[in-house]
Formats: C-alpha cells, sequence, structure tokens
C-alpha cells in the first residue's frame, strides 16, 4: 500500500487558503494533545474544540481532562480566538461499540471503532452547524493509527458532506512540541489513553 504524507496534503490546503479564514472544528482527546494543533491550526482556522471522549474512564478522569482542556485555551494566545463546544459524557455509546471486543490488543479493531464513534459524532455536529472543515488531535499520537484515523475522516466527510481536514500532527516534531507546550502551561498528561481497557494495560 502507498504511504501518504498527510502533512503534504494539509499543507496543500492550507496554502490554497489564501485570506480566507475557514471555521474548523477540531475533536480533541485531551490538552496534550491539542496544545500543538491548536497552535498550528489557529494561524490559518477559526477553531471550536470539540470535546467528545465517551471512552474515557473513569468519569472523574473525564471531568479533568475537560478542565484542563478549558484552561489550555483561556491561557493560550492564538492568532484567532478559539472556543470549546462541549457535549455529553455518553460512556455508555463506547461500552455499545466495545462490546465482545473486550480483549482486542491495543491499537486493533477496538481503537479503530472508538476512532470513528468520536469522529462521527464530530462530522454530524460539523454539519449541523455549518463548518468548513473537521478533524481531530488523534494523530499526534506516535501510538495512533494516522492512515486509519484519515481512512474514517475521509469516509465521513463523503457520507456527512463536510470537509475532511487531513493531518498527522506528529510530523515537524509535533509530539515533541506538544511536550514541550504541556510543560509551559503545566498540563496534567495522562499515562493511558483514556478507556478501562488501555488502563488496564498499563496496570
Amino acid at each position: 500500500m502507498q504511504k501518504i504524507n498527510y502533512q503534504k496534503q494539509l499543507d496543500k490546503i492550507i496554502y490554497k487558503l489564501g485570506d480566507k479564514v475557514p471555521s474548523l472544528l477540531l475533536h480533541s482527546c485531551c490538552a496534550p494533545c491539542s496544545s500543538y494543533c491548536v497552535e498550528y491550526l489557529s494561524q490559518y482556522f477559526n477553531i471550536t474544540i470539540f470535546y467528545y471522549n465517551p471512552n474515557i474512564y473513569p468519569e472523574t478522569e473525564y471531568e479533568k481532562r475537560k478542565t484542563e482542556q478549558k484552561r489550555l485555551i483561556s491561557e493560550m494566545k492564538t492568532k484567532y480566538p478559539v472556543k470549546m463546544l462541549d457535549c455529553d459524557f455518553e460512556s455508555d455509546k463506547f461500552y455499545e461499540m466495545a462490546k465482545g471486543m473486550e480483549n482486542c490488543r491495543e491499537g486493533g479493531e477496538r481503537c479503530f471503532n472508538c476512532y470513528r464513534l468520536r469522529l462521527r459524532k464530530t462530522a454530524v455536529e460539523a454539519k449541523e452547524n455549518n463548518f468548513d472543515y473537521f478533524t481531530t488531535t488523534l494523530t499526534i499520537s506516535p501510538l495512533k493509527n494516522a492512515r486509519k484515523i484519515n481512512e474514517i475522516g475521509n469516509e465521513l466527510s463523503e457520507q456527512y458532506g463536510v470537509a475532511w481536514l487531513p493531518s498527522d500532527f506528529k510530523k515537524r516534531e509535533g509530539y515533541k512540541r506538544s511536550i514541550e507546550l504541556s510543560k509551559a502551561f503545566n498540563l496534567y498528561r495522562q499515562n493511558y489513553c483514556g478507556c478501562v481497557f488501555s488502563q488496564s494495560n498499563k496496570e
């Protein structure tokens, strides 16, 4: 399978924007992962952070990450203002999706379906609120499959009629920059992806 350079695809889209500043619904899993993405993309887009993560366990962890996300947005200086769109926790949606896949390896089919669950909600929200683009911070992680995430994003783009913004945010030392920003803003960095299955793998 031919390797796709999603960063180059993003570069081309940004170059063609010219003086336009489109609206972007950016799904975020947590403040540390969003830090570089926001710093980078807010130079070109009007960003609304979409915090939809029904996979996170326990709920106290979910709330802790959400609080840090809000704090980062309030403290980070950006060229264009960044807003946040919160939503219901909906943990039942995650467990319904994960049924029968509890023992899947980390980074396998259960995770792919989790990407799809969160990205579908983002696409629907983007469609209903007339955003120009939607995307996710998930590709910044070295542990996440950027190819699969972008494939899902493109499928949902066709289904819902909202442009997908391709990405591989770990490129150009994006992940390294996210660590630097996390330290600069003293952000809480979790040691597991988020769900009860990824937590148990750390124990």
